[in-house]
């Protein structure tokens, strides 16, 4: 076989090994590129399930079906700044000899709904106290009845906040607890007065009006302090402000309500 003839073999074999080696390197850059889009896809898919799986827990836990529904209780539910130790007064609490042992008269004004009341302060002469200070001082003046319970077993409204919310006063608290049912029932026209669950030296300033009869059980430290009753107005109480319910899961009364007027004597 002549050179020329060699030359051309070897140089189709070259041609034939430069071309196999093009392909196989094609495929490979092919697959690497494959391979990487492959990856960026899944990154992709798995942070988009997982941003969908938070909007959905965000939802359900927060407005959405799994949303926890408040459970009303007739006292103020928040927690005190400095919860009062058992037996102890918290604040400038009056001396119970201020109610005289006596029935007191009244009258408290919510919007243009005059109530007329009578406190006993014979049977819960602390509550009936600190009532005529905060009437004689003029804490009510303002104040608003920030929460409403209506239903089958109880209707009251509760005012006299510090802060307009419920939350209680942390300068100011007492006990114990005066004059509670035994059996839990509360009349239409009873005024209790407010305070934590399971504390009874937390009674502060507010109080609660029953417009109709109420079942309210008792807690570890007992029931609520009666002080007295509503005398005239609880029709117009509930035609004017009760009757048009609430606007929130807070108890929040559709119809804002103020006290203009605490008077006692």
């Amino acid at each position: 076989m002549s050179p020329s003839k060699n030359s051309e073999r070897e140089a189709r074999e070259a041609r034939e090994r430069l071309r196999r080696y093009n392909a196989r390197q094609s495929v490979h850059d092919a697959s690497v590129a494959r391979r990487k889009r492959d990856n960026w896809f899944a990154i992709g898919a798995i942070v988009v399930v997982a941003a969908l799986a938070t909007v959905a827990q965000l939802f359900y836990f927060n407005g959405g079906p799994g949303t926890p529904t408040p459970e009303p209780t007739a006292s103020s539910t928040p927690t005190p700044t400095e919860t009062p130790a058992a037996g102890a007064n918290v604040g400038n609490v009056p001396d119970p000899g201020l109610a005289e042992n006596r029935v007191w008269t009244g009258a408290i004004t919510l919007n243009n709904v005059a109530l007329g009341i009578q406190l006993d302060g014979a049977t819960a002469p602390q509550a009936v106290s600190s009532l005529i200070q905060d009437s004689q001082s003029g804490y009510f003046d303002g104040k608003t009845c920030h929460r409403l319970l209506s239903s089958e077993s109880a209707g009251l409204l509760q005012c006299g906040s510090l802060t307009g919310d419920g939350s209680p006063d942390p300068a100011y608290a007492f006990g114990p607890i005066e004059n509670a049912p035994a059996d839990g029932l509360y009349p239409a026209g009873t005024i209790a007065m407010a305070r934590v669950g399971d504390n009874a030296f937390s009674n502060d300033h507010q109080f609660f009006i029953v417009f109709s009869d109420a079942t309210l059980p008792n807690d570890t430290a007992g029931g609520y302090t009666v002080v007295g009753q509503v005398t005239s107005g609880l029709e117009d109480l509930k035609t004017q402000i009760t009757d048009a319910g609430v606007a929130d899961d807070k108890g929040t009364p559709v119809t804002p309500t103020t006290i203009t007027s605490f008077t006692i004597q």
